[in-house]
């Protein structure tokens, strides 16, 4: 036997009110809604009609709350729609009609009417169908799910509905002049059909110009401030341009405005759009592609689908392809920018140069227009790419902050500018010019690469350091590191640590090992011995600074040992490497071992041979 579902209509309504929609105040976008449908389906049956919108606010004489009525001169229901359409949740008056004549409506879930019972217990319709007999027929509906219907004693003189609501005790804020006047403008502000409000006798109207977008404007110019202060008025703020917006896709059209400040790149604009001129969401996230976060938007969809809560798109094929045909223009914006405003486009990269790059990674032709605009931080100051393709013909970066800290002031020093491509898609932008300009060299640089534009030593040079270099290599030998003898500016810098890709990975291995259970240890330590046993590390003395100089004079072994130690500890640190344990060790070890040289030096009344001078 079956049995059928049992619908709990206040627990449908409170459904609606806390996870559904907004606020209350929607109650006014749906009945806006209703009427606007209900206009353009009386117009497909009588082409020659034209319609309004009506609310009347009635207070009542004895304080009691007040009354809001909603008219329209629509197509109106007929008995059997009544019972259909208003009594059955999820049924739509458009659904029949809804996939040959999808852009005719804005509603198309059967749900809207019930926001009412948000801010009323009862809910009275009055309708004349153009299709019907003629008769007018009142439908009053209860929030506790019952309803009657019968024929109006007080018929209305033509098709059309009116729709009464008697605000709930708790809900009056809802009802006042001005909270309803702004409920209206705010949501029907552009509907192309009339919208009035009547107060205490008087009537306005609440929508006047239409679409600002579409207006005709004398000039470029005066369109341009229109339109600037049409996104202040709605968005509170002075943006730096307006961009138009067109999609045949969705029937989509509107205006972008760039934003005068550059927001966190993860964040997500929120735009205003309309669906078919009646305010769908200030908060829509999923109209334009995730790079464009630098503008926000008002546009107005006449073909794509809303969710059930009517307050963004529902993501189909048809939104995919209206995001697609906004974000390129979007594109020929800054396209047109770069050809005919490059200073302006220099000042947007300044802003939003985030999403000037996501675009740029995304669109080859974008690309070539704006990447010798980027700027780039380089071992020799901020520049352009054009600028220091115009002095060094490869283009050598760094695709680490660390990396480029550790080669940065010496590669500044003997001339070399490296670029720093730490920052969100500097490397990909970087690997990716050879493909789009063939004639481009681009290389990744490390600390490895300095040694070799370092100045080598005089023969007479390489005598003198001969036992200092000898015995460094032995010292060092146990941490896999290899010792040279050069010559490189600053001259302050005494030693330059160096490593390739192979051995930085061998030393977070080594150090992950070493704080890693014995299973995990074991993994680490087949995949070290994968890694062949070649030296990638390398110290370089620099035989311009004084105290590697003083060393090479030296004759204490111990010393020596004691200094090349705190050298290589030293060079460690400037470079930002992480010890390990065993470096830590040497660390300490250096430093008791300094002290203890320096207080027995002094306890001992100063020892005069070269071991000593060397050190002072």
């Amino acid at each position: 036997m079956d049995h059928r579902f049992q619908v709990s209509l206040r627990g449908v309504i409170d459904l609606l009110s806390h996870h559904l929609y907004s606020s209350p105040g929607v109650y006014v976008r749906e009945l806006l809604q209703n009427a606007t449908d209900a206009i353009r389906a009386r117009q497909q049956l009588e082409p020659q009609a034209t319609g309004a919108v009506g609310l009347e606010l009635r207070e009542k004489q004895d304080g009691g709350p007040p009354t809001l009525l909603f008219t329209d001169e629509g197509v109106g229901l007929t008995e059997e729609e009544i019972h259909r359409f208003l009594a059955t949740i999820g049924e739509s008056s458009k659904r029949e009609q809804l996939e040959a004549r999808r852009n005719d409506f804005i509603g198309q879930f059967g749900i809207g009417l019930l926001s009412c019972f948000m801010v009323c217990d009862e809910l009275l319709v009055v309708t004349r169908s153009a299709k019907g007999d003629g008769r007018t027929l009142e439908w009053r509906g209860r929030h506790d799910g019952t309803y009657d219907v019968r024929v109006s004693e007080h018929p209305l003189d033509a098709p059309g509905t009116h729709v009464y609501l008697v605000a709930r005790p708790d809900m009056v804020e809802w009802f006042t002049p001005e909270r309803v006047r702004q409920l209206a403008k705010h949501y029907g502000g552009l509907l192309p059909f009339p919208v009035r409000l009547t107060v205490d006798g008087k009537t306005e109207a609440l929508n006047l110009d239409g679409p600002p977008w579409r207006r005709f404007y004398e000039t470029p110019g005066d369109r341009r401030q229109a339109l600037l202060a049409y996104g202040r008025e709605v968005f509170g703020t002075d943006f730096l341009d307006v961009i138009p917006l067109r999609s045949e896709a969705g029937d989509v059209d509107g205006v972008a405005y760039v934003l005068p400040a550059s927001p966190h790149f993860n964040a997500k604009q929120k735009h205003r759009v309309y669906l078919k001129q009646m305010l769908l969401s200030e908060s829509a996230e999923n109209l334009l592609p995730e790079w464009a976060f630098f503008v926000k938007c008002v546009v107005n969809a006449n073909g794509l689908r809303p969710t059930a809560s009517r307050e963004s798109f529902y993501e189909d094929a048809v939104l995919a392809k209206a995001r697609e045909a906004l974000g390129q223009s979007l594109r020929q914006y800054l396209m047109d920018l770069a050809h005919e405003q490059p200073r302006a486009l220099q000042r947007l990269i300044a802003l939003h140069g985030l999403s000037v790059k996501g675009l740029a990674l995304d669109d080859d032709d974008f690309y070539r227009l704006v990447i010798d605009w980027l700027p780039f931080e380089t071992s020799l100051g901020v520049m352009t790419l054009a600028d220091y393709r115009r002095s060094w013909p490869v283009v050598r970066y760094t695709p680490t902050l660390d990396a480029f800290r550790q080669v940065a002031r010496v590669a500044a020093a003997q001339g070399l500018c490296v670029l720093n491509a730490a920052y969100t898609h500097d490397t990909a932008l970087l690997e990716k010019l050879p493909h789009v300009v063939p004639e481009a060299q681009v290389a990744p640089f490390s600390s490895a690469d300095l040694p070799q534009s370092f100045e080598e030593l005089t023969l007479d040079e390489r005598e003198a350091v001969y036992p200092l270099l000898r015995l460094a290599e032995g010292v060092l030998a146990p941490f896999r590191c290899g010792v040279e003898v050069k010559k490189f500016f600053p001259a302050e810098v005494p030693t330059l640590y160096s490593s390739d890709a192979e051995g930085a990975f061998r030393r977070d291995a080594e150090r992950a090992r070493e704080e890693s259970d014995d299973l995990y240890a074991g993994v680490l330590d087949g995949v070290m011995a994968g890694g062949g046993g070649q030296e990638r590390a390398l110290l370089c003395l620099n035989l311009h600074n004084p105290v590697v100089r003083r060393l090479a004079a030296v004759e204490s072994r111990e010393l020596l040992k004691l200094s090349v130690e705190m050298l290589y500890v030293q060079a460690l640190l400037l470079g930002q490497h992480p010890l390990n344990a065993q470096e830590m060790a040497l660390l300490n070890h250096g430093l008791l071992g300094l002290i203890s040289a320096r207080l027995d030096e002094g306890g001992g009344g100063g020892s005069s041979g070269p071991g000593s001078r060397g050190m002072h």
